[in-house]
């Protein structure tokens, strides 16, 4: 017999009459594929036996003296899709190895169910709840040449509401812009995006994710965060995928296009992906103690510890892009430093005081953004906390803090004894070469993944970006 939740969505096609079935799955780096059937071609057996595909066209999976890998169905994550007009049930899949059906070691989904296997079998917990903050431009126009390496490169990028098209030559111009560093929560028209965003969260909605807010964020040019409520590890990384899908593909539809990478404007400030993350046992939340500071629990501080003692290696799967390393950079609101604090956005770790309810009492990792792979940069985040636990590493012994300061007022004296996030991807990546054995507990990154991240970023993202003429050298040097 089916499980409850395939007979449901046979229900669902059979009353929506669904033309089509949509599988979807995520790459190492974290972009998520997909492949369409027509609906005749979904049966019960495909929710066990799977559909095949050629691993050695994704990135991270296998060579192609090995490409056959197989699509299993998780029938908990069926939709229908909203941006495909004939009517289609979009299914996230987990990716097997052919003939035994074993998990692909590679697959990130399956890389966050070992995670939350792990924290269970620890004993600490048997639930976290992760809550992320995603931070994305909507631009008007965006154009670049990456493919005439002889003649040079190019990119540019324009908004309506970008501060400099103050005096464009548009009849009329009605100049309300926001300025730089000044986009935080103006009504419209300055704030000219509300009603996008409504229409993203209405289709959010539409597809299973529940909704907190949205508002236009600090930087000029369209940028926003909608905040999602939060949920376990492996389903809200599912969350997260489908959020940026929606915001992605509702711009696109209004004439416009999003991205979610970290500094795509120079000056202003960068998209980030906070994260707010808390540890539960047996329903309780174990980060509460009223008399802790911040009314923090020790089994909080000592996961607090663990993040930031780890911290330069987890910025390569949290923070994993060379464009990441533009956003982390004092001065805009950067969380740069490795100190952890209640209430201070300065700080690496910030502790969210807006109310004295214990299960509203978390942690908040602001160094990541989303060009991270979520399946990936959760299950890395939670693996740094409960080594913090198990080593019990005190965040205040080791010198992380607490600050109560605003940082970029400190003196320089002060200022120095203050540990740094990484300045490049490059160093996440020595750091994580030198330090990963708290990821590979319980087998939860293997050795084998850990290397081969390690070696896709350097030579696919590093290397070529370092190997490239930059226009602004061209400024510093052309007169040489």
């Amino acid at each position: 017999m089916p499980s409850d939740k395939i007979k449901a969505i046979f229900d669902l096609i059979e009353k929506e009459k669904i033309k089509y079935v949509d599988y979807k799955f995520i790459d190492v780096p974290g972009i998520w594929q997909h492949k369409t059937h027509p609906i005749a071609e979904l049966d019960e057996s495909i929710f066990t036996e799977g559909s095949g595909f050629d691993g050695s066209s994704i990135r991270g999976f296998k060579g192609i003296e090995e490409s056959d890998m197989i699509l299993v169905p998780d029938p908990e994550t069926a939709f229908i899709d909203p941006f495909i007009k004939e009517k289609t049930i979009s299914i996230t899949c987990d990716v097997k190895e052919p003939g035994t059906l074993k998990n692909f070691e590679n697959d990130p989904r399956y890389i966050a169910r070992k995670a939350e296997q792990y924290l269970i079998d620890s004993g600490i917990a048997d639930t976290s709840f992760w809550g992320p903050e995603l931070e994305f431009f909507v631009f008007d126009d965006v154009q670049y040449d990456v493919m005439s390496p002889y003649r040079g490169t190019s990119y540019s990028i324009n908004s309506n509401e970008g501060i400099w098209n103050s005096n464009a030559n548009h009849v009329p111009n009605l100049g309300h812009r926001v300025r730089f560093k000044e986009g935080y929560f103006p009504v419209s028209p300055t704030d000219t995006q509300t009603d996008m965003r409504n229409e993203m969260v209405g289709v959010m909605h539409e597809v299973g994710i529940q909704v907190e807010l949205h508002h236009h964020e600090v930087a000029t040019a369209g940028q926003a965060e909608i905040d999602m409520r939060f949920d376990r590890l492996k389903c809200m990384a599912d969350k997260v995928m489908k959020y940026k899908y929606v915001v992605k593909n509702v711009a696109a539809r209004n004439g416009k296009t999003a991205t979610f990478m970290p500094k795509p404007l120079f000056g202003d400030n960068g998209s980030g992906m906070h994260v707010h993350q808390s540890l539960w046992k047996d329903g309780k939340p174990l980060f509460y103690d009223k008399d802790g500071y911040a009314m923090l629990s020790q089994t909080a501080l000592y996961y607090i510890g663990g993040l930031l003692t780890h911290a330069p290696a987890l910025l390569a799967i949290c923070s994993p892009s060379t464009n990441s390393y533009k956003r982390l950079v004092p001065g805009y609101e950067a969380p740069v430093n490795l100190v952890f604090s209640k209430s201070n956005r300065s700080a690496a770790i910030r502790i969210p005081m807006y109310n004295n309810n214990p299960k509203s009492k978390r942690i908040e990792f602001r160094p990541p953004d989303a060009t991270s792979n979520p399946y990936l940069a959760f299950s890395a985040m939670l693996m740094a906390g409960l080594d913090g636990i198990k080593n019990k590493i005190d965040p205040t012994e080791a010198g992380f803090g607490p600050l109560n300061k605003n940082i970029y007022h400190l003196s320089d004296e002060e200022k120095a004894k203050i540990k740094s996030v990484p300045g490049s991807l490059e160093e996440s990546l020595n750091a994580l070469e030198a330090d990963h054995k708290f990821l590979t507990q319980g087998n939860v990154f293997t050795e084998a993944f850990i290397e081969s991240w390690i070696e896709y970023k350097r030579l696919n993202e590093v290397n070529h970006v370092r190997m490239r003429p930059h226009p602004y050298e061209l400024y510093l040097y052309y007169d040489a």
